[in-house]
């Protein structure tokens, strides 16, 4: 599954993904870019839609977008907050992306009497559409180019100096933006071409959304692990949510109509979402550093805990339930990133990547005034690399909060620091706490979802003892944490004694500012108070001897690539709407071909009566009305990445043909490169969704509402 989550303070990502009408400007010859040194490839790019490839466009597919076609395309898109795509497909506000980015709602609204992930959801009308109580949705309106502002407020500076200069701007900028509509307005300062450019990215915020419908999981990711990045594929991986506004539906003026018949073989295809991150523009030092720390200890992170996860699922139904949404995320996650190492441990293609460096550094040491200004620039990241492998374990383990695996603390942190930080002026806050920031915040607060305290328990046992794993039992802030007593111990106090997992709880702190928290006597208030000292210390120091530098540096190097390389092509992803382009095919393996279509009769073959390959009974109930005949998913070669999950595939008139939902196995070395032979995007099929709705599920009102009748 391609979707991302919502990543934390973390190096090497660019830009964070918890990162009326607009007009596109006509910026071609304007907006630098880097071309990579060989032959364009014919589908390779995840292009900014101010800045698309007309000429490559017109020349390989005989199609030029028009603005009025661009400007539709963006608002008819949208994404999911926190780490998915999605796209308007009514002008009822009607919103389509996958059932894994929406499982997490489902889980949320579920009970141990109704699961709804195992059963599926049909809200009969409009009155039982259920609200998500943690999704927010975001529909891009407007790009402005900032670069001036940003980089003349950091010009000349270094460090602490250079981060808190560049935190204040944005925040000045991002603010400005939203204005007096933060509550329907989100505003994001974007870095592109890793410093290269800054652009100001205006969205309209929807927090109420709802949930129309969605199926069961055992056909939306049918053989499971399995099967995920793999194809042949036999996924129905769709969720319909609904936008609302003033507790009406959102009127939506754009939006994708749906095709019935869909994209046939060699049909040109475009991909329009929100791809989170793609490391193909880092440095060689960065790009070991990835590979060394963060790929190996994410995954040996993600082994254990899906050990855990699996185990306490095996206490019955309910704790499987409990467990799923997480244990699809660690499972998801853990094979993705063993591609990426994959990728990286492959020698040709870090003697391709090698290369490319050399000889972008010999033309910068070939040109005096680029020598001055960019010639040290990568001894200086290659140095912010040594000094992240010094501390990234406690950088991990105390500021990104992996000691303290709950949500309990995830909401005492944000209680505590969002305290001192509003007590700030905006622009000397964190800018996770800017106001701009803060419906998100507020939303994820005021959640009424629910906790399990027995669960909690059991994820922050495991997590204070990995805590002491890697620090060691005599490290002062594991004294600090836990004195005498054991990590489950702990644990059990902290969890026995909060009221955090209360809404109205949570909500008296946060209203109630400094003074509230101060008196607070909440375990977790207390232990989050405790250790904050120590966290933001080694974030200052993160930010000062790590971030600063390769922000800083890596600026110098887009403008490098700049005065060598034109402008004529697309930054790494950073989790802002992007078009990709491409056609439907198959690929080449071992020797045989692979075909790009699969079909309703092959899921059924396929289909064992056990767990992951189980169709549901909805769909043996309703087999003899099928048409099996119908294509269910199929594979074209769009370039896409982690954060594309739930993009719409549509054709040259901008219809719906299909749903993101995954890349081929061969897709995950993308983050760093782009293999046309082999690098493939799968989709559902635009019509395996409207037989479904209509045959399956007896959703025939939301069929009609989609096609527009």
């Amino acid at each position: 599954m391609t979707g991302v989550p919502a990543p934390s303070h973390q190096p090497f990502v660019p830009d964070r993904a918890r990162l009326a009408g607009f007009a596109l400007r006509a910026v071609l010859g304007f907006l630098p870019a880097v071309l990579i040194s060989r032959a364009a490839l014919a589908a390779e790019g995840m292009w900014l839609l101010d800045n698309l490839p007309l000429s490559r466009l017109q020349a390989e597919y005989k199609f030029t977008p028009g603005r009025d076609w661009v400007d539709r395309v963006m608002r008819a898109s949208a994404r999911i907050a926190g780490g998915c795509s999605a796209s308007f497909v009514s002008k009822d506000g009607l919103v389509m992306t996958n059932h894994h980015c929406a499982a997490r709602c489902l889980s949320q609204l579920s009970t141990a009497e109704k699961n709804l992930a195992a059963a599926g959801f049909l809200a009969h009308g409009r009155q039982e559409e259920a609200r998500c109580p943690e999704i927010e949705l975001n529909r891009l309106e407007q790009i402005t180019d900032v670069t001036g502002e940003v980089k003349g407020a950091t010009a000349g500076l270094d460090g602490e100096a250079f981060k808190d200069a560049q935190n204040a701007i944005k925040a000045k900028l991002s603010s400005a933006c939203v204005g007096a509509e933060k509550q329907t307005t989100r505003c994001d300062v974007v870095d592109l071409y890793h410093g290269g450019r800054y652009h100001l990215y205006k969205y309209h915020r929807f927090q109420d959304v709802r949930l129309a419908w969605a199926p069961e999981e055992a056909v939306a990711f049918f053989g499971g692990d399995p099967d995920n990045f793999n194809f042949p594929r036999y996924d129905l991986d769709i969720a319909l949510l609904r936008a609302y506004e003033d507790g009406r539906p959102a009127q939506t003026k754009d939006f994708f109509p749906f095709s019935k018949t869909g994209a046939e073989a060699g049909e040109t295809v475009f991909v329009t979402g929100h791809p989170g991150s793609t490391q193909r523009q880092l440095t060689m030092s960065e790009l070991d550093t990835f590979r060394d720390v963060r790929l190996l200890g994410e995954l040996l992170r993600l082994a254990e805990e899906r050990g855990v996860l699996e185990q306490y699922s095996k206490l019955g139904p309910e704790a499987a339930r409990i467990a799923e949404a997480d244990l699809f995320g660690v499972e998801n996650s853990y094979k993705a990133l063993r591609g990426e190492l994959k990728a990286l441990l492959d020698p040709a293609l870090m003697r391709r990547k090698r290369l490319e460096e050399r000889d972008l550094r010999a033309f910068v040491a070939s040109r005096p005034a680029l020598k001055a200004s960019a010639g040290a620039a990568w001894d200086a990241i290659d140095k912010a690399q040594r000094a992240y492998r010094d501390i990234e374990t406690q950088y991990s383990v105390i500021e990104r909060a992996r000691a303290f695996a709950s949500r309990y603390f995830a909401y005492a942190r944000q209680l505590v620091r969002g305290a001192e930080e509003r007590a700030k002026p905006n622009a000397e806050r964190l800018p996770e706490f800017t106001d701009s920031r803060l419906p998100e915040i507020e939303q994820d607060l005021f959640s009424t979802a629910p906790i399990y305290p027995e669960y909690e328990k059991v994820k922050l046992g495991w997590s204070l003892t990995k805590m002491r794993e890697l620090l060691g039992a005599d490290d002062p802030f594991v004294r600090q944490v836990l004195g005498r007593k054991s990590p489950d111990q702990i644990g059990a106090d902290l969890i026995a004694g909060t009221r955090l997992g209360d809404p109205a709880a949570r909500k008296a702190l946060w209203t109630g500012g400094k003074e509230a928290i101060a008196k607070s006597d909440d375990p977790f208030i207390k232990l989050a108070l405790a250790v904050d000292p120590a966290a933001r210390a080694i974030r200052k120091r993160y930010e000062r001897e790590v971030e600063s530098v390769v922000q800083k540096n890596t600026e110098l190097i887009a403008q490098a690539r700049f005065a060598r390389q034109g402008t004529s092509a697309y930054p790494d992803a950073t989790f802002t709407l992007r078009l990709s382009y491409g056609e439907v095919k198959g690929w080449d393996e071992g020797g045989r071909k692979i075909p790009p279509f699969t079909d309703f009769a092959g899921a059924f073959a396929r289909d064992t009566g056990v767990d992951p390959f189980a169709l549901p009974a909805s769909w043996h109930a309703a087999k003899s009305k099928l048409n099996l005949a119908q294509r269910f998913d199929f594979t074209t070669d769009n370039d896409i990445i982690g954060g594309n999950s739930g993009s719409p595939m549509i054709n040259r008139n901008g219809e719906i043909v299909g749903l993101i939902f995954d890349g081929n196995i061969h897709s995950l070395g993308g983050a760093f490169w782009f293999d046309d032979r082999t690098n493939r995007a799968v989709a559902v099929h635009s019509g395996a969704i409207l037989e479904a709705l209509n045959k399956v599920y007896g959703a025939a009102d939301l069929a009609r509402e989609i096609t527009g009748q």
